[in-house]
């Protein structure tokens, strides 16, 4: 079992704190709008500090947590790909002027990572008080996948949010953007502007993916810390991220294809390792070495099919999919 002491926990969050404190410096002080060479840039800044966090973190605390970290940060990675893809869509749906997106992002990600805190802390401690919780976790993956698997050409119906539908019934919202501002004063009235309601879409979305990624990368680690920092190191890139991929996201054609079936192999990884605790220890395990090599492999496959199959049918358009299929009308007014 992985100890972490005071100090560890202490350095840690004041590492991420620090790297949130720049981010939100660069996407709400100074407002902008981001061109690829600083989008890129920042990208492998980010991901350049996750590698470095890994190399230290297993030097440190040896090489089996190091891969259980490495392949953690690998899933929550993958599925922030399909989080950025609903992104998209929320600031295409509200019309987002681009020098505002990087704000609106900003704060996303750290409700995103605010809900995470709040759902491996309680991830954690159900495991440890419920073996079963590991059947459970592991179910609701499999779920996951074959709904993502059904309505993977399909996206989520953001108008359906119900955030957003509660913003949209109860609050005063003004037509147009106000300065980047949120709430703002309209004859002395105070009203909200678009942004606060995007703002919700990307919370309301922000909750679904955390009951997702938290059990998936509770699949590949067991260790609290290990889940913490893989999914704060996964999260902190994602504003850069947004803007270096979002041309490219069109072209990911077997995305959901491929994140269903990394859903489906932890499932079944995390049921095994119930059945193999609870049942029978002649029930097998997939090591996390295993793990690391399938999730990669299925990643590496899924990137290339999408890019030859996009590049063969350009009028393909790639989808962040779904879990519920959206009403007939509402696909319907999808359409170009």
């Amino acid at each position: 079992m992985l100890e972490v002491s005071a100090l560890g926990w202490t350095v840690t969050i004041g590492v991420i704190v620090a790297l949130l404190a720049l981010d939100l410096t660069l996407g709400v002080l100074r407002p902008h709008v981001v061109g690829f060479r600083e989008a890129a840039a920042w990208s492998i800044f980010y991901i350049a500090v996750a590698i470095a966090f890994g190399v230290v973190f297993g030097s440190i605390a040896g090489w089996d947590f190091g891969t259980q970290y490495f392949a953690g940060y690998i899933v929550e990675k993958s599925l922030s790909v399909d989080n950025l893809f609903v992104f998209v869509i929320i600031m295409s749906t509200f019309a987002v002027p681009e020098r505002y997106q990087q704000e609106v992002l900003t704060f996303g990600i750290i409700i995103a990572l605010i809900l995470r805190v709040i759902f491996i802390a309680l991830g954690a401690a159900l495991l440890s008080m419920f073996s079963f919780m590991f059947l459970v976790f592991g179910l609701i993956l499999l779920y996951t996948a074959v709904q993502l698997f059904r309505h993977r050409d399909e996206d989520p119906s953001i108008e359906d949010n119900v955030l957003v539908r509660a913003g949209r019934r109860f609050l005063p919202v003004t037509d147009d953007y106000v300065d980047g501002k949120m709430i703002t004063r309209v004859d002395g009235k105070r009203m909200f502007t678009p942004l606060f309601l995007v703002l919700l879409a990307i919370g309301g979305t922000d909750l679904l993916f955390a009951l997702d990624s938290i059990p998936a990368v509770f699949g590949v680690t067991e260790e609290a810390y290990i889940v913490f920092v893989a999914n704060a190191f996964a999260l902190l890139g994602l504003r850069a991220l947004f803007f270096l991929v979002k041309g490219l996201l069109d072209r990911l054609v077997y995305l959901s294809t491929g994140l269903s079936l990394i859903l489906a192999f932890i499932g079944v990884k995390l049921i095994l390792h119930w059945a193999h605790e609870d049942i029978s220890e002649s029930v097998p395990e997939v090591s996390t070495a295993a793990s690391l090599v399938v999730i990669i492999g299925i990643l590496i496959v899924t990137t290339i099919a999408s890019l030859i199959k996009s590049s063969r049918d350009p009028s393909l358009k790639a989808h962040a999919g779904s879990l519920r299929a959206r009403p007939a009308s509402d696909q319907h007014h999808a359409e170009p």
